[in-house]
């Protein structure tokens, strides 16, 4: 999902110098991070700043749990948002380079049920235009509707947003896509789909991103779980990574905050795939350094012919209606659910109830940063957030 806050947030240019002194780099960022925190418009966040060589900085700052007064630190957990995505691309790549689907095969080779455009019956939707969210299948009102599902029943002691649904209506995310996108499922509607036919409009889809990674699932016969844990989380030692609460540590997971006091009730994603990818700063670090050793040619996760398609920008200015020229934008170009800004940075935004993240690297400089947030943002928690994000981009050359 994506956190509308962030169109505000990331509008503002960020740049900002600071003076010498004896103090080494990390205890003056981190003095400074301390500073910035005391404000407490933000309850609980991490950092990181990485090269392709490995994490370079990173650190938690704040609560993770404000009634047991818990830190939160680097290695504490959450769920990341739509910065998730991005993993759903690498794991395509691979599928690809198994020689399970080609990225320009259509989507209907690898389905159950069928998913055209009621618009362009006779335009097969393809894997790639699903990554560079030209699909022309839209965000319909029953994802947000239906998508969230509380992992427990909850208490009174915390907030449950009126759109989290019970934990009894939990359903498999194949069967939700179905729902939404087959003629007969019973959210189908026309205008789940753009006017426009496949690969013509750029038009951000949670719902194609899960559809990709259903897709990744029957071509390779594995579970997205399974194939991701295989192919990306252990190979970079991501061990407390994971997609859902049974596959991670609960012990080391952040509370969630729908205001400075309030905690949120804990809620899964149906359509997982698209948001709910649940790890920490220091090891979304480790991602993060091999994304930047790829781009550069040294990657090890993918061979350097897929890394080269990851990194490959898709869209024209004709694929817009408007096109923003934000610094951290990640909607001015796409690769395979890869995004470019206009400012020479590479990466993802993020955003659900309760979280913002954002995860960029400079194609330029080849140094990358990382915020992780547990509350959600007002007014003066913007200002908190933007803060965060202008001191490690003071810093991340300093390293």
């Amino acid at each position: 999902m994506k956190n509308i806050v962030l169109t505000l947030l990331l509008s503002i240019s960020v740049s900002i110098g600071f003076g010498q002194s004896d103090q080494t780099i990390p205890d003056k960022l981190t003095k400074e991070l301390e500073s910035i925190s005391a404000q407490k418009h933000i309850n609980g966040f991490s950092v990181a700043i990485v090269n392709q060589t490995g994490v370079l900085f990173t650190k938690g700052f704040g609560s993770s749990d404000i009634k047991k007064g818990s830190e939160y630190t680097q290695n504490t957990i959450q769920n990341i948002g739509s910065i998730s995505k991005t993993f759903i691309g690498i794991a395509l790549l691979k599928a690809q380079e198994l020689g399970k689907l080609k990225l320009d095969d259509p989507i209907s080779n690898y389905l159950s049920f069928k998913v055209i455009n009621p618009y362009f019956p006779d335009q097969p939707i393809t894997i790639r235009q699903l990554t560079t969210h030209t699909s022309s299948i839209k965000d319909a009102a029953s994802y947000e509707k239906y998508g969230y599902v509380l992992k427990e029943k909850a208490n009174k002691e915390v907030k449950v947003n009126s759109n989290f649904r019970s934990p009894n209506e939990m359903m498999d995310q194949q069967s939700f896509l179905r729902e939404i996108l087959d003629v007969k499922g019973k959210w189908y509607k026309k205008k789940n789909f753009l006017k426009t036919a496949p690969g013509k409009q750029f038009e951000y889809s949670n719902i194609a991103a899960g559809l990709a990674a259903l897709v990744l699932e029957k071509a390779t016969k594995e579970s997205f779980n399974e194939f991701t844990k295989k192919h990306i989380f252990e190979p970079l030692d991501m061990t407390n990574t994971g997609w859902d609460f049974n596959e991670i540590d609960i012990s080391k997971h952040s509370k969630l905050y729908s205001d400075k006091e309030t905690q949120l009730a804990f809620y899964k994603l149906i359509n997982y795939p698209d948001g709910g990818l649940i790890t920490s700063s220091s090891e979304l670090g480790k991602y993060l350094s091999e994304l930047i050793a790829g781009f550069s040619g040294n990657g090890k996760i993918l061979n350097k012919e897929s890394y080269k398609e990851l990194f490959t920008p898709r869209l024209t200015d004709k694929h817009y209606q408007e096109r923003s020229e934000r610094v951290y934008n990640d909607e001015y170009n796409m690769g395979v659910f890869m995004g470019f800004s206009a400012k020479d940075q590479i990466g993802h935004t993020g955003g659900d109830p309760a979280i913002a993240t954002l995860m960029f690297f400079n194609t330029k400089t080849k140094v990358g940063k990382i915020l992780i947030i547990n509350t959600e943002l007002d007014k003066s928690g913007i200002k908190e957030f933007i803060s965060i994000w202008k001191k490690l981009e003071a810093y991340e050359s300093k390293f």
